[in-house]
């Protein structure tokens, strides 16, 4: 479904961000992109969403591919009506307006009819029942936990064949972390969405995707199944913090951790 093939992505024409990224997302799959702060996670999301181009960025080496059509050169409102959305990390939404206005908002661009968006609306309440309760609430006085469900609610109003999140779990208490990873798997189940995620929480992400990447630096360092890579000493000690018999490791342990990744040559 998705293809980005050993893409380079420069800032302002100076900044050399991403170096030769190439992932795949197979239809009906969740995938999932590890790494720590300023690997370039999200700037490999924005290279697919077409939402470089608001930040001065570009693709200036590679492509990226979304059903066999080149799309790295479209506009981000061209790639939404392709079939991709993305949830943005910091879960912005409209504080003024009501859950269920936030939620139409993201049907606006379809012209869908009346019945229909009613029908999605619908399918986002079955998803998130919480909200069906506030549907009428300003959503600017709700909790973190479920300002995250209105944004990967108006995400699904658009009808999506692949959805970009971007951290959902940042910031939210861990009861309601596993919440919205159960939900995430359910949309992805039930709804055929496949999934593109960032997330640091490797524990939870690897227990979620089918397949994973983990990038470092601006570039691709390891892929595989979530399940290969769960099994993986350097991810092990390095994203799950456990040694190689499975114990905890402290921090102290793993603090210098990057003079010893068997990956960093």
């Amino acid at each position: 479904m998705l293809k980005v093939n050993n893409i380079e992505v420069v800032y302002s024409d100076v900044i050399l961000v991403l170096r030769g990224v190439t992932l795949e997302v197979g239809d009906g799959k969740i995938v999932s992109l590890l790494g720590a702060n300023g690997a370039g996670k999200s700037t490999t999301l924005k290279a697919i969403s077409g939402l470089l181009h608001s930040q001065q960025g570009e693709v200036t080496r590679g492509n990226v591919e979304f059903d066999g059509q080149q799309i790295d050169k479209l506009t981000p409102d061209e790639i939404v009506r392709l079939g991709i959305v993305q949830v943005l990390e910091g879960r912005p939404l409209f504080g003024h307006l009501t859950v269920e206005e936030n939620l139409r908002t993201g049907a606006l661009f379809r012209g869908a009819s009346n019945a229909t968006v009613k029908s999605d609306l619908e399918q986002v309440y079955h998803f998130f029942p919480r909200l069906l309760d506030f549907r009428d609430r300003t959503s600017g006085y709700l909790s973190g936990g479920e300002q995250q469900m209105v944004v990967i609610g108006r995400a699904l109003m658009a009808k999506p064949k692949l959805m970009l999140l971007d951290e959902p779990s940042l910031g939210l208490a861990p009861l309601l972390v596993q919440d919205i990873f159960s939900i995430i798997k359910q949309i992805n189940e039930e709804a055929g969405v496949s999934i593109l995620l960032v997330e640091q929480n490797a524990n939870i992400a690897l227990r979620t995707a089918t397949d994973a990447y983990v990038m470092e630096n601006g570039r691709i360092v390891l892929d595989g199944t979530a399940a290969e890579l769960s099994k993986n000493a350097d991810i092990k000690e390095f994203y799950l913090g456990m040694g190689a018999g499975g114990e905890r490791k402290s921090y102290r342990d793993i603090k210098h951790y990057k003079r010893r990744k068997r990956w960093v040559g």
